[in-house]
């Protein structure tokens, strides 16, 4: 008897069948919204229903242990133990609940850089302000010549008021992969706290949360790991859980870490019970296989796009994953420019593909996923010069 042969993924143009894209556009932003396999979406739609049969007996009865086997399954799948994990909608509400936990005083510091992402760092000041510490803003030279000269500018501004330091695992708008553990211990070195900021990271790279040293991290899966989207957690490690609240307080205060986030009132609970369907889809399209694919696709696209605009990358190849920022060859430098420029290629070119502006220039983010191909990107390079 012939022992059945399990089919090898398929990428590129091949690969559409299995995402709702429209047939016509040409995405490459993946790292913005994420786009949700049909198959997922389908198992959304079943916890759904089940839900609306009988909404107060799934509530009540089933949706405990339901959320609870998904945050368990998500904390196994990055390493860790799901009573250190609660979700979230997004990486941004996780963040938030960390600097609205923390005991700051006057004088105090929270270290940031200028590279992370907006809505953490305007947090972080608004958290600082209620308390009479400062956000303490670290430069990052961009082009970065290598990762040496990013934990140079860091270390440099570290001090004794450095009471938390907020590190994005991949930065968004220049795209690097920053060395998060080296970065948690220089932190740790100088008696500061680590919260790092892993929107981009789950299924674009393999992650060991716990390895990492952190004292919280938190994470999105509607990105890469194919969640729907208002899915996120929050990983907090057990020395660090006593303190920490969500923005909603509810019936949960007082009984622990898991029973505050578990339950903050009723919202839509089926992105976090199709995550078990997301993690196996990416497993089925690959997994580790699919997470080096994409890399090396966004790294060959990245040499093309550098190449035909005779611009550089905004940092050494090897600090990239599944997405890479460009500098354009443009004098235009604002976010009014950066929108127009975006606006025009998704309307005249149907491309979908961030534009941003930082560090004085024009900068476009491209990303790769199991749907993207090179064509792609050789179309981008061909709008940009028209």
């Amino acid at each position: 008897m012939k022992r059945a042969v399990a089919s090898l993924p398929v990428y590129g143009a091949a690969a559409r069948g299995d995402w709702p894209l429209a047939p016509d556009i040409r995405y490459l932003n993946h790292g913005g919204y994420g786009v949700v396999p049909n198959d997922v979406l389908a198992v959304q739609a079943e916890w759904r229903a089940r839900i609306e049969r009988d909404p107060t007996r799934f509530m009540v009865e089933e949706l405990p242990t339901a959320w609870r086997m998904a945050a368990d399954l998500l904390a196994r799948h990055m390493g860790a133990s799901g009573d250190d994990l609660a979700f979230v909608e997004n990486a941004t509400v996780g963040c938030n609940a960390v600097l609205r936990s923390l005991d700051l005083h006057q004088g105090d510091e929270i270290l940031v850089t200028n590279l992370g992402y907006a809505a953490i760092n305007k947090a972080a000041r608004y958290a600082a302000s209620r308390s009479g510490a400062r956000v303490v803003e670290v430069a990052i030279p961009m082009p970065l010549p290598d990762m040496a000269a990013l934990t140079a500018a860091l270390a440099g501004r570290l001090g004794p008021r450095t009471r938390l330091c907020i590190f994005d695992h991949i930065v968004s708008p220049a795209a690097l992969v920053l060395p998060v553990a080296e970065l948690t211990r220089l932190a740790h070195d100088a008696g500061a706290r680590v919260l790092i900021d892993g929107a981009h990271a789950p299924g674009q790279i393999a992650l060991d949360i716990p390895a990492i040293g952190a004292d919280w991290y938190v994470g999105n899966c509607h990105k890469w790991l194919m969640a729907p989207r208002a899915c996120g957690f929050l990983w907090a490690r057990a020395e660090a859980q006593a303190e920490l609240h969500p923005l909603a307080i509810s019936h949960g205060l007082g009984d622990g870490f898991l029973a505050e986030f578990d339950w903050t009132g009723t919202r839509d609970p089926t992105p976090m019970l199709a995550m078990p369907s997301a993690i196996a889809t990416h497993q089925r399209m690959g997994g580790a296989a699919l997470m080096a694919r994409n890399a090396a696709l966004a790294r060959d696209a990245a040499r093309l796009l550098c190449d035909a605009w005779h611009s550089p990358a905004s940092g050494p190849e090897d600090a990239f994953a599944a997405m890479v920022s460009v500098r354009l060859p443009l004098a235009a430098a604002c976010r009014e420019d950066a929108l127009r420029l975006q606006r025009r290629l998704a309307h005249e070119h149907r491309l979908s593909v961030p534009i941003m502006a930082f560090a004085g220039a024009l900068w476009v983010r491209i990303a790769a996923q199991a749907y993207n191909e090179l064509a792609e990107y050789e179309h981008l390079a061909r709008a940009l010069h028209a």
